[in-house]
């Protein structure tokens, strides 16, 4: 059984800090070798989150004892890597990296078309990333975020990020926050959703994942389902050489129908799609998962 997230990113307002530190002083190349010392003392001092991660690799990846080990080491570094890529992107540097896209005519449609859209992501790759990669569409994207992760982290990164095509829509608590998803839908925009974190509260349905039973919120393919505009899942993956790959899931629609029963299986369904599409991308790229707390609840 999933265990509900707490809202708060690894490594907090000071990893982001120091991650940025090096980026501004250093430059991208010296920045990643000293990411090495920064990485180690994460995976040391945040035992919480090193202990979730050895739990995905050795229970549910199924790798060695020691495999284990090193892949909680390349998940943070590969963790700061990303946040450093992101950073240097979103300043204006996006030339010194090289890109390719697959399926990303499922954006361009959604945006060319008019249809709009809801692209259920998750903690894996970098949504912000690719949420840049698709400017060239000229399209605003618009990403749900939970409050809790921190209002000086968000504007810290705003000092540093500069204009950029990704809005973000802060989640609050008194659901204040779904005036403004309606009016994106209703406008056929597109909004970007986690659909592999929940908060106290959320509406979820359990489904098989890597062999163990875990929660996932229903709220994306609801909305989806609601609003009918098509769910794709998206997001950009970092490769070698500071080479970004961006793959979308073909687009996919949620039926409404008027019996609440059909419409729950209707929704647990198209869930497991995303599900699958989730599997898949961990297995490919294992340590671009970051989920630093217990998923899965042992």
């Amino acid at each position: 059984m999933s265990e509900t997230w707490d809202g708060k990113t690894k490594g907090g307002l000071n990893g982001y800090k120091i991650f940025v530190f090096l980026l501004q002083k250093f430059g991208l190349n010296t920045a990643y070798v000293l990411l090495f010392f920064v990485s180690f003392w994460f995976v040391l001092f945040s035992t919480k989150a090193s202990k979730a991660q050895y739990y995905l690799f050795r229970k549910r990846l199924k790798y060695s004892f020691l495999k284990s080990l090193v892949s909680i080491y390349e998940n943070t570094f590969v963790f700061g890597q990303i946040l450093i890529d992101k950073t240097a992107i979103m300043s204006g540097m996006l030339k010194k990296f090289t890109t390719e896209h697959t399926n990303a005519d499922v954006i361009e449609n959604m945006i060319k078309n008019n249809t709009g859209g809801i692209l259920v992501n998750a903690h894996i790759g970098s949504w912000q990333i690719a949420g840049q990669l698709l400017e060239r569409y000229k399209g605003v994207i618009y990403i749900l975020m939970v409050d809790v992760e921190n209002e000086k982290i968000k504007d810290f990164l705003r000092f540093t990020e500069g204009e950029n095509k990704v809005e973000i829509i802060p989640l609050k608590e008194d659901g204040s926050h779904m005036s403004e998803i309606n009016e994106v839908l209703k406008n056929k925009g597109i909004l970007v959703m986690h659909g592999d974190r929940f908060t106290k509260g959320t509406d979820t349905v359990e489904q098989e994942f890597y062999g163990k039973k875990a929660k996932f919120p229903t709220g994306p393919f609801h909305l989806a389902a609601k609003y009918n505009v098509p769910v794709s899942f998206a997001t950009a993956f970092r490769e070698k050489k500071k080479h970004y790959h961006f793959i979308a899931m073909k687009p996919i629609y949620v039926d409404y129908p008027g019996n609440i029963k059909k419409r729950k299986e209707e929704i647990i369904i198209k869930q497991k799609k995303y599900v699958d599409e989730l599997e898949k991308m961990i297995k490919r790229y294992p340590t671009q998962w970051f989920n630093f707390y217990n998923f899965w609840k042992t």
